[in-house]
């Protein structure tokens, strides 16, 4: 099987209200960073792990801070609030890259993405409270048959400022992001696409089609709703640990086999899934 060169950077899960979703994850086992705030009029907040990380994003107090869309460029922050308009939910998928420049031109190349890159940086904060330096640049694809989902690489410029060993240790023991599962009414519609994405094509897993990551696999699951990212998937090291801790936190889940999963409606829009690992 052909593995990417590419791993999952993080995922980005668009909420109404950050605090209110950064006190549910807390509730789930995470730790989470300090509030941040970008140039393009969102606010974030973190949930680091060893080579991966969610991100909490919401419209900041500045709607008027938002970019307006224009050919050749992509405003992170106005497919943000045209998406939280609909839902709320897993709006973008991110991987890694060593170098975004020459992505965005291989995106062009391909035809998936006719975006100039985005370089932003910003101050962050260590767990002792101290500010660092992060910066990054970004470069974006779309496939036009899947409006209401974003993908783009993240190329760190000092991942020394960014990745921290405490910022990763949860009380759940959450070790990575895993999987990612995207639906859509026809997965095949959407292969070439994803396979120029990814740099791999399409395999079956347990008759699901799925593109293979370094660490983690995108899965494309077949439905008659919209298209758009559903759900992700954590690797903890206990299982029994993590029902104790939702149990007793009030969160309603299932568990099945060796899987633990929340449902959107009580996820901010999000299925969460726990599976043994890490």
């Amino acid at each position: 099987m052909s593995v990417s060169g590419r791993r999952i950077d993080h995922i980005v899960l668009a909420v109404h209200d950050l605090e209110a979703a950064a006190r549910f994850y807390e509730r789930l086992g995470f730790r989470l960073g300090a509030r941040n705030r970008h140039p393009w009029g969102t606010d974030n907040r973190l949930v680091q792990f060893g080579s991966s990380f969610i991100e909490l994003i919401a419209i900041g107090d500045d709607p008027g801070m938002i970019p307006p869309h224009a050919p050749g460029r992509f405003s992170f922050g106005g497919f943000l609030r045209d998406y939280l308009q609909a839902r709320e939910g897993f709006a973008m998928f991110v991987l890694d890259s060593a170098d975004a420049k020459a992505d965005a031109a291989a995106f062009l190349k391909k035809g998936i993405g006719d975006f100039e890159p985005v370089f932003f940086e910003r101050k962050g904060r260590r767990p002792d409270g101290g500010e660092t330096h992060v910066a990054f640049t970004l470069a974006f694809a779309m496939d036009p048959n899947i409006p209401n989902a974003s993908f783009f690489v993240c190329q760190q410029h000092f991942p020394e400022n960014f990745w921290n060993a405490e910022f990763q240790n949860h009380p759940n023991g959450a070790t990575n992001v895993v999987a990612v599962t995207l639906t859509t009414e026809d997965p095949d519609k959407h292969a070439g696409f994803l396979a120029d994405f990814t740099g791999v094509s399409a395999t079956q897993d347990r008759n699901r089609t799925g593109y293979a990551l370094l660490g983690g696999r995108l899965n494309v699951e077949k439905s008659d709703e919209d298209g758009g990212f559903t759900g992700y998937t954590i690797a903890i090291p206990d299982l029994t640990r993590q029902r104790q801790l939702l149990s007793t936190a009030g969160v309603p889940f299932t568990a099945e086999g060796n899987r633990i999963t929340i449902k959107p409606e009580d996820a901010f829009g999000v299925a969460i899934g726990f599976v043994s690992g890490g």
